[in-house]
């Protein structure tokens, strides 16, 4: 937070926790998914936080990855969703955690229904990512630059055609 935001209570969003561990039991026992758990930094000079990550059996199926940090969550679906639960965690913003769990749960069944699009788009300016993530209850769109390296590595990995990933295999 910086100096003018003020969180009074930032312990309420453990609850997103708990709603978080809840879906990855959930995904895990109902699809066909390698579940991976570490401690890992998002970011350099991060600190290291709980990391789970779900990868689907078949490769055509975008994996996620939730990051376990204070106060809430941070999501990362496919190549380049990505998502902070809350977005701001001060009184003014006042996110409410149960809508922020239900947000979670929405998420996560668009993308484990198939409900994740990429792709990268080059302009004279440079390429970006595009990414969509729709499903029942959600519609939004992310986009953002990438480095020289990364549009190419990108596209080697296919991206540069539009991307739907596939649903999640059930297990039967």
């Amino acid at each position: 937070m910086d100096g003018y935001l003020h969180a009074t209570d930032p312990d309420r969003f453990t609850t997103l926790h708990e709603a978080a561990d809840h879906v990855l039991d959930e995904l895990t026992e109902r699809y066909q998914v390698e579940r991976r758990e570490t401690k890992e930094a998002r970011g350099h000079g991060d600190a290291l936080v709980r990391t789970v990550r779900l990868i689907p059996r078949i490769p055509s199926a975008a994996p996620m990855a939730i990051y376990f940090t204070d106060p809430g969550l941070h999501l990362h679906f496919g190549r380049w969703w990505r998502e902070t639960l809350p977005e701001c965690g001060c009184d003014s913003c006042d996110e409410d955690p149960k809508l922020l769990s239900e947000q979670l749960r929405d998420h996560t069944a668009a993308l484990t229904e198939g409900g994740l699009w990429e792709r990268v788009r080059r302009g004279l300016s440079g390429s970006w990512y595009e990414t969509r993530l729709i499903g029942t209850g959600v519609k939004a769109d992310r986009e953002g630059p990438l480095s020289t390296a990364g549009a190419r590595d990108a596209r080697r990995g296919g991206f540069a055609a539009p991307v739907q990933w596939a649903p999640w295999q059930v297990r039967t």
